[in-house]
């Protein structure tokens, strides 16, 4: 069986969520078969941890590089996912941040995941390198810097920062959130377009995208 993204825990309220377009019910939101369960403000920012199911038998559990990391049997026969009101589908991928990369690698290594491939990029305009995972549906895209630093950064655990969710048509998105949403424009997968959510304004804690579905070489 492989390892799957169960679940994200978010330190979001419901309403907040809902404002952005999402479907929400009973503080749960279904983005394609992923659950992400909206714990409130109390529980801290943003993405406060994740349950993931297909771990090898005898793996450590609790957490995985300072990331709180529950382990769960996959939902067997989940619930058909809502339709949501911005046109979001299912959840494209998580990015997590790290300070020291070959760390976070080692510890996801140890879970059982291989990384399919990696690339250098920007963020921000400084220099990082991005590790990419895929967790069956959902691709785990890891963030750091090429080479750690010396200082105290260094020893910061490593953190989920921010979601990316597949919506079919952006304009559904931005004629529903108006200026809450940031102008389509074209993502560094080819042939993909994404928009930003303004989540300040919005009153989320995560980080957030969507991007339009793969394009299918022929």
């Amino acid at each position: 069986m492989s390892i799957t993204v169960e679940e994200l825990q978010v330190a979001d309220t419901a309403e907040a969520w809902e404002r952005a377009g999402f479907a929400v019910t009973d503080d749960v939101c279904r983005v394609g078969r992923l659950r992400v369960r909206l714990l409130g403000p109390g529980a801290d920012r943003g993405i406060v941890g994740w349950t993931l199911a297909g771990l090898p038998s005898g793996v450590p559990t609790g957490e995985v590089d300072g990331i709180a990391t529950t382990v769960a049997p996959r939902e067997a026969d989940p619930p058909a996912p809502p339709t949501h009101p911005n046109g979001v589908t299912h959840l494209d991928h998580v990015v997590l941040m790290t300070p020291d990369l070959p760390r976070t690698v080692t510890a996801l290594g140890e879970l059982g995941l291989t990384a399919r491939r990696e690339r250098d990029g920007e963020l921000g305009g400084v220099a990082v390198r991005q590790v990419f995972y895929r967790l069956e549906d959902v691709i785990v895209e890891v963030v750091g810097p090429p080479e750690p630093s010396d200082g105290p950064d260094t020893a910061r655990p490593a953190r989920l920062w921010g979601l990316t969710h597949v919506a079919a048509d952006l304009g559904v998105a931005v004629g529903l959130l108006g200026e809450l949403a940031g102008t389509p424009k074209d993502a560094v997968q080819p042939g993909r377009r994404i928009t930003t959510l303004r989540t300040r304004e919005l009153g989320m804690s995560v980080r957030t995208a969507l991007i339009t579905p793969h394009v299918r070489s022929r």
